[in-house]
């Protein structure tokens, strides 16, 4: 039998139903998919025209990135050991005001692929402007990735108000119509920059549409605090009110939660989007994440953008959710190297609406999907190739990355993005950023 390439590897994690790991198997991947996966002794029955042979790997589901601001990896440093409010208020949002355009969000694009490649990032669920930008960058590097279409209440570089946030967005939808990597969904930014009436305005197009939502909500215990006194209900209770609660609702943060929060939330099958790393650094509280799992939410795993996080690892990702989980709760065992990786795959995939098609590894979805070198100091000896990966290993293992059956990185080399041409323009970019944020952290916000 036919196949476009057989992949020999050591471990074999699937993040199947069981969970399960196979020791020296092998995948075959016909085209864009995985055909099947056995033992290496029985794939001679397969005429493969590429055959990879990789002793010391494991191979992985790719990661979902499932909330990044990828074009903000220019702002990455930009303004570090700030609380959110003035973080957002004094230097990012004026930073974007005056110099957000396409050509800045093609050049942080292309850098955050770059990166989300080389760590193991198949898949990525994005929210920012000149959407066009970043799924033609996302396009021509090969990677898998959700569009969120931008609204907030004010105007910005990319649009002047809510018809020209939606009438620009649904275009670049149509524009990428037939690339299956491209989906789309409405982002507004957060119940406190989005008003009723603009809820309202794309609550009918999400249904005819069949797209869903993706934003920001109870970052902070002042968000919530705030929320009582302008609306007389949480942010969470609002959304509830709209009837915007439900399985294609994905809400990020969500650090400031109670009992009954987490009832509804369970109630309206809303996915929960974990950004560990950003909330620690911005001080932003803690998702209650083993509560949500024993509610039986659908958590999944984000890096927030660069400038509030400084990197998009997913692998480092995972290993703070679990060790924050751990601390929160007070118990070691809420938030296991298994969950987490789940978190970090299959999770995505559901909150996305994409769990049919990647995730995980199996006969029939699309082969997504990473290998990493175990043979090295930093995950030797190894007892629980799982654990080994979430809790010891770094993304500078990651040797090989696949999308759709397509090489995107090969030994460590991207095949797809010219990493010194990426260089180059985040230099030239890093020369027109530097003096304006040295302006402003002198003068003010101007």
């Amino acid at each position: 039998m036919s196949a476009s390439l057989q992949i020999n590897a050591r471990w074999i994690i699937t993040v199947d139903a069981n969970d399960r790991v196979l020791h020296h198997h092998a995948m075959i991947i016909l085209d864009d998919k995985i055909i099947d996966i056995l033992p290496q002794d029985e794939a001679l029955k397969y005429d493969a025209a590429e055959v990879i042979t990789l002793d010391d790997h494991a191979l992985a589901p790719g990661f979902i990135n499932a909330h990044t601001h990828a074009a903000m990896s220019l702002l990455k440093g930009l303004a570090d050991d700030l609380a959110l409010d003035e973080w957002l208020s004094e230097h990012i949002w004026p930073a974007e005001s005056a110099l957000v355009d396409q050509n800045f969000v093609r050049a942080g694009s292309e850098l955050a692929i770059a990166e989300m490649i080389k760590g193991g990032t198949t898949c990525f669920n994005d929210m920012y402007f000149f959407i066009d930008e970043t799924a033609s960058a996302a396009s021509r590097a090969g990677i898998r990735v959700n569009i969120g279409i931008p609204i907030i209440d004010f105007p910005t570089r990319w649009a002047k108000d809510l018809d020209e946030y939606i009438s620009k967005g649904l275009l670049v939808k149509d524009q990428f119509r037939h690339d299956a990597l491209v989906n789309f969904s409405f982002s507004p930014h957060a119940p406190y920059t989005v008003s009723d009436e603009s809820f309202q305005r794309i609550q009918p197009l999400m249904n005819e549409l069949g797209l869903s939502m993706h934003i920001h909500a109870h970052e902070t215990a002042s968000e919530v605090t705030d929320s009582f006194e302008v609306y007389g209900k949480s942010p969470l209770n609002r959304l509830n009110d709209l009837t915007l609660l439900g399985p294609n609702l994905m809400m990020v943060h969500m650090t400031a939660l109670n009992g009954e929060d987490i009832q509804l939330l369970a109630k309206n099958a809303v996915h929960v989007i974990h950004c560990p790393e950003s909330n620690l650094k911005l001080a932003s509280g803690f998702c209650p994440v083993s509560d949500l799992l024993d509610a039986g939410i659908n958590v999944a795993l984000g890096t927030d953008g660069s400038a509030s996080n400084n990197d998009i690892d997913m692998l480092g990702e995972m290993r703070s959710a679990a060790l924050l989980a751990k601390g929160v709760s007070g118990k070691a065992d809420c938030l296991s190297a298994h969950e987490a990786l789940r978190m970090a795959t299959i999770n995505g995939a559901k909150a996305l609406g994409l769990s049919e098609a990647i995730g995980s590894l199996e006969i029939g979805k699309q082969a997504d999907l990473f290998a990493i070198n175990l043979n090295c100091i930093e995950t030797q000896p190894i007892y629980d190739v799982i654990s080994s990966l979430v809790y010891s290993a770094n993304r500078s293992q990651i040797s090989d990355v696949w999308v759709d059956g397509k090489r995107l990185m090969h030994d460590h080399v991207l095949t797809t993005i010219d990493e010194l041409s990426v260089l180059e323009r985040t230099k030239q970019w890093h020369q027109k950023i530097a003096p304006f944020h040295h302006f402003v952290s002198k003068n003010g916000v101007k």
